[in-house]
């Protein structure tokens, strides 16, 4: 059993990387998503890419069946039971809005209609003291309307119960008893954390999302095995690591950013590999462009996300940044008379027009077939493309911007281009951080079509792009490690907390994690604990993490860490203010085994040669050049290609304008970089 194998699938293709024990080159495969049933072109990859399952002994799938869920809003019948007087606390939210100046612009409605949320008389307060117990007889006829409902799942969120849970395990338990079938998440067992918003939204995110998880989950294992495999399957989660099937039922809306964290994990260690601590992270799919940012070998960590703005998932989460920017993505003039690019996308089916599927709408691929800057075969030609459909489709939009076919065209990818140099300034620039210091990895069907135009519009010194960008998140899904994580409200003054107590509450949660870490089959000398005391000055409702050396005998050290911290994350601290401690948590890591990866063999010296030429229209600079088209194949370490050129390989094509140079390392990146000499010529 000498085989790993990952899967990610995305909007528009299904993406598998195999590595051996060896030191090989992976082998990797590239299949159109069948979004009806995506466990069949999980399959289908996994053919493809020559896996025996037989030989497994690591799975590892990073998945989009939570996203596209939420997305969609395709989820069972499903009900809120709640504390009386706080059924519209999913509704209500934070009040906020994602554009405060757009006043027709409503929020996404909750995710479960009023009718469908149920209130119950009970009452804990914030000490924990119970003032009205669990009415049971209304609890009963509360099970009645689910019954006749035909309720699949239920979130239980009762207002206090972070602090005493009691009501909440007793509804539990009342309805497994009466309800069987029924799925039941309660908001102290998904996120026992003050604010209960943010836990009831989660709580229902979690509830709706655990039986579509299970029979997913349960389903592909089922296919596994009929195929061979024999291990666990590992589920790529949001915080940048995996869970066995029976971790993501517990705790499903972990999974609801999967494939981006697996991304995000890839490119940070592609970056580092390189020798850069800074880089960007630029992964454009088929439907949408993912950016994520590495700060001093770091991947920044968030508790407060969302599919739908102003209903938040609070689970750890990787910070990754999502836009509507794809290959798919559709080109439209809006009624001002202005071009866009998406969010809106082609997606798998009916696709870019190009695609030959029924689609008509102009996307970002048909632009680039239209100007040669992609082949007429996508991933080694399980998809043709139709350069007559194309242009078909952009001359709509050059008639609507009475222009050109080559300049709607051009349009279409600077829109674009702008759009992903704008999600890149809002991690970089917009924080603080100076683009000069980062690397950009591209990644993605087409990412490096995109890579180096970005990387001089923000000045960016180096572009990386690694051996298989088409498959490169589901190469992160092999990089990780099972990971859970546990918190505790420990709200106290900082001079006042006594570390007796915090060490004793962290002995718990780590006593909570070791368990569930054995229970995922993960030997004892594999268990790393890293803990976290969450901090804030006195007054706000921002805190911050800080890393906890174990164990916690004083806090003055920890305060004055979270000074310096604070200055570095905002610009600013107050020294001699009061200090709140706020949470205490633990991530708790089951070990796993990383791959090796073997040091290329570099060329015999000699000039590669082109494998063809065509006329290829760059966005600068301007007009037509004849352009080598080389195979990544031929190219191996040592080897320099200076641009204009195009590298073509099955699951991606990297554009290289003029006075750029690429380079292979001894991994087998390419490194890009600005000739300076050729531009100054």
């Amino acid at each position: 059993m000498a085989l790993r194998v990952a899967v990610d699938v995305g909007g528009t293709f299904t993406d598998v990387c195999v590595l051996g024990e060896n030191g090989e080159a992976p082998r990797v495969a590239k299949v159109p998503t069948t979004a009806e049933s995506p466990i069949d072109g999980v399959m289908r990859g996994i053919a493809q890419a020559g896996a025996d399952l037989v030989d497994t002994w690591f799975f590892c799938h990073g998945t989009t069946v939570a996203t596209n869920a939420l997305l969609n809003r395709t989820f069972p019948r499903a009900a809120l039971v709640t504390t009386r007087g706080f059924r519209d606390v999913i509704e209500i939210r934070r009040g906020t809005k994602e554009d405060l100046w757009d006043a027709y612009k409503d929020v996404a409605p909750p995710y479960i209609a009023r009718r469908d949320r149920l209130v119950v008389t009970e009452r804990v307060d914030a000490t924990g003291r119970v003032i009205e117990p669990l009415d049971m007889a209304e609890a009963k006829e509360l099970v009645d309307t689910l019954r006749r409902r035909q309720v699949r799942t239920v979130a239980v969120c009762f207002v206090n119960s972070y602090v005493n849970p009691v009501h909440e395990i007793a509804m539990l338990e009342f309805l497994r008893a009466e309800l069987p079938d029924v799925a039941v998440s309660i908001s102290s067992a998904v996120l026992d954390e003050i604010l209960e918003h943010e836990r009831f939204s989660t709580t229902v995110a979690n509830a709706l999302l655990s039986p579509l998880i299970g029979h997913y989950a349960s389903s592909l294992e089922k296919r596994l095995a009929e195929s061979g495999y024999n291990g666990r399957l590992h589920l790529m989660h949001g915080g940048g690591g995996v869970m066995t099937t029976q971790a993501a039922q517990k705790h499903a809306a972990r999974l609801a950013s999967s494939g981006l964290a697996a991304g995000a994990v890839a490119s940070k260690h592609i970056a580092l590999a390189c020798g850069y601590e800074n880089s960007l992270a630029l992964d454009v799919g088929g439907m949408s462009a993912d950016i994520s940012i590495v700060c001093g070998g770091e991947l920044k960590v968030v508790r407060n996300w969302s599919v739908d703005f102003g209903h938040p998932i609070c689970f750890p989460n990787l910070e990754v940044l999502t836009i509507g920017a794809g290959g798919g993505s559709i080109a439209w003039v809006d009624d001002g008379g202005a071009l866009r690019v998406g969010p809106q996308s082609a997606g798998a089916a009916p696709g870019p027009a190009c695609y030959g599927l029924g689609g008509t709408a102009a996307t970002t691929t048909d632009a680039q077939l239209v100007l040669g800057q992609i082949d007429t075969s996508l991933a080694a030609g399980s998809q043709l493309l139709d350069v007559a459909l194309a242009k078909r489709a952009v001359s709509k939009i050059a008639r609507e911007l009475n222009c050109s076919l080559e300049d709607a065209a051009v349009g279409i990818l600077r829109v674009a281009s702008a759009n992903l140099a704008d999600a890149l300034k809002i991690l970089s620039i917009r924080r603080g951080q100076d683009p000069r210091d980062f690397a950009l990895v591209a990644f993605g069907g087409a990412g490096p079509m995109h890579a180096v135009h970005l990387a001089r519009e923000l000045s960016l010194p180096a572009v990386v792009v690694p051996p298989h960008p088409g498959v490169t998140s589901a190469f992160g899904c092999l990089l990780v490690d099972i990971r859970h994580d546990f918190s505790a409200m420990f709200i106290r003054n900082a001079q006042a907390a006594d570390p007796y107590e915090i060490e004793s509450t962290f002995l718990r949660l780590e006593s909570h994690a070791r368990k569930s870490l054995l229970e995922d089959g993960v030997e004892p000398e594999r268990i790393s604990m890293q803990r976290f005391i969450e901090m804030r000055y006195h007054g706000q409702s921002r805190s911050m993490p800080i890393a906890v050396d174990q164990p916690v005998r004083a806090i003055g050290g920890l305060v004055e860490k979270f000074h310096v911290q604070h200055r570095e994350e905002f610009g600013f601290n107050q020294e001699h203010g009061d200090v709140d401690l706020y949470q205490l948590s633990v991530s708790a890591l089951g070990i796993i085994e990383k791959p090796r990866f073997g040091v290329l063999s570099s060329g015999t010296g000699k000039p590669i040669e082109p494998v063809g030429r065509r006329m290829v229209r760059f966005i600068e600079p301007k007009g037509w050049l004849e352009t080598p088209v080389y195979s990544r194949s031929d190219l191996c370490p040592g080897a320099k290609v200076t641009g204009p050129a195009v590298i073509a390989q099955p699951d991606s094509t990297t554009l290289i304008p003029p006075d750029w140079t690429a380079t292979v390392d001894q991994m087998g990146n390419l490194r890009i970089s600005m000739d300076v000499e050729g531009a100054a010529r």
